[in-house]
């Protein structure tokens, strides 16, 4: 089905696992692109199989790493018509750092990267890490329909701003599917604070005032699966906003809003119940802060 169900408990294992794959995947980008404004060189991107780095450049080369899920194997494309691949299968975090560095040698990209991992506490240095060993392919594979299908809304909810907005990425620090939309006026100084991340990246992601939509699998204060929303800076009242759909609510914790997974996947309309939890909560986030919306907003062409 296209929403599967997607409990954390049955794969926090795999999750944990696949979190650091996909950083050191992420990694790897981030070593050879050029920076752009709020790291958004850093992310991958969801794919009809998977996720992918994106065309990477290499001096005159580029390439391209790809995780598919449906053949459950890891995929290094280069343009000079080079390739390698292994399969993403149990394998300790270290392992799979030393295949993919393998893999990058092959096909003669020498490619160097940060070994510890980031917004992680208490972080292991991939090289050294064989205590997260699992993947589960069944879940990996319900993981990546969940991620196509939240793609697929977010792309539709990006649609109606013509603003700044970010593209629809996925962030491995934490890791989540995004999508951001801006004011264009700049915002108070981020505090930082993020495990593992430099003050002055936060800094520079929080530069102007936002609102961000995006979703993870969970953990933390929210132990299941579920889609998120918050303002930089939070407007005053934004807690006590009424959003939509019901079930959505604010987190303390957290300091944004929450909408279940559960609660889109089992709803009449799945696309319809998303699409109202970001409207809503942009909404709620962008007439508290006093944004422009007449000039930000494109009204929608009739369908």
């Amino acid at each position: 089905m296209p929403w599967p169900e997607l409990p954390l408990e049955a794969w926090k294992d795999t999750c944990a696992t696949l979190h650091l794959w996909t950083q050191i995947v992420g990694k790897v980008r981030m070593a050879k692109s050029s920076w752009l404004n709020h790291s958004w060189h850093v992310t991958l991107y969801v794919t009809p199989r998977g996720l992918t780095t994106g065309p990477v450049p290499y001096g005159e080369r580029v390439f391209q790493i790809d995780l598919d899920f449906v053949d459950h194997e890891l995929l290094l494309q280069s343009s000079d018509g080079r390739g390698s691949r292994f399969a993403l299968e149990p394998q300790t975090v270290a392992d799979f750092y030393a295949r993919v560095m393998r893999a990058l040698e092959k096909l003669d990209l020498a490619v160097d990267i940060n070994r510890l991992p980031n917004e992680v506490a208490d972080p292991t240095p991939f090289d050294e890490d064989r205590l997260h060993n699992a993947y589960d392919a069944e879940y990996a594979n319900r993981y990546w329909r969940v991620l196509l299908q939240a793609d697929r809304v977010f792309r539709r909810f990006r649609g109606g701003f013509i603003g700044k907005c970010s593209p629809v990425h996925y962030f491995w620090g934490a890791p989540d599917l995004a999508v951001t939309r801006f004011s264009g006026r700049p915002a108070p100084r981020h505090p930082g604070g993020v495990p593992n991340l430099p003050d002055t990246v936060a800094r520079e992601a929080y530069s102007h005032e936002v609102s961000s939509a995006g979703f993870w699998p969970g953990g933390g204060p929210i132990d299941h699966a579920a889609f998120y929303s918050y303002a930089y800076p939070e407007p005053a009242g934004f807690a006590q906003a009424e959003v939509q759909p019901a079930s959505a609510f604010y987190s303390q914790d957290l300091r944004e809003f929450i909408l279940p997974y559960d609660a889109v996947r089992g709803s009449p309309s799945p696309d319809d119940a998303l699409l109202q939890f970001l409207e809503s909560t942009y909404v709620a986030a962008a007439d508290l802060g006093g944004w422009d919306r007449k000039s930000l907003e494109r009204r929608r062409s009739p369908a």
